[in-house]
């Protein structure tokens, strides 16, 4: 069984302190956030997304979300070839899914549908 990833689209870095990890993301940047609520922050660098979600796991690491055209599918396809669900398929706004399984040598492999997305 094969799976086809469209290339990398997203980072996300756990923010335990929100407030925190935006001052320093935002200094590092040099520019604010496109998108700014309590429960995400997310900056646009070099076409790609870079993530600030206070949910995540700090023992996960970043997540990286690799592009598919249907996370659904992916993930099938994934825990077919031995992975397990993390997360399951969400749409998280905006006609955004995403997906996380855990490889059978435990790393986090995200899937996401973006249908903005656009290469810059």
């Amino acid at each position: 069984m094969a799976i086809s990833l469209d290339g990398l689209r997203t980072v996300i870095y756990p923010a335990a302190d929100l407030v925190a990890a935006k001052t320093w993301w935002t200094n590092l940047l040099g520019f604010e956030p496109y998108f700014d609520e309590p429960f995400y922050v997310g900056y646009e660098v070099g076409g790609y997304e870079l993530g600030l979600y206070p949910g995540a796991d700090p023992a996960d690491g970043a997540l990286t979300y690799w592009g598919v055209e249907n996370v659904a599918v992916a993930v099938a396809e994934a825990i077919a070839s031995g992975a397990t669900e993390h997360t399951p398929a969400t749409e998280v706004g905006d006609g955004i899914i995403t997906a996380t399984v855990k490889t059978p040598g435990g790393v986090i492999l995200g899937f996401i549908y973006n249908p903005h997305f656009k290469v810059s």
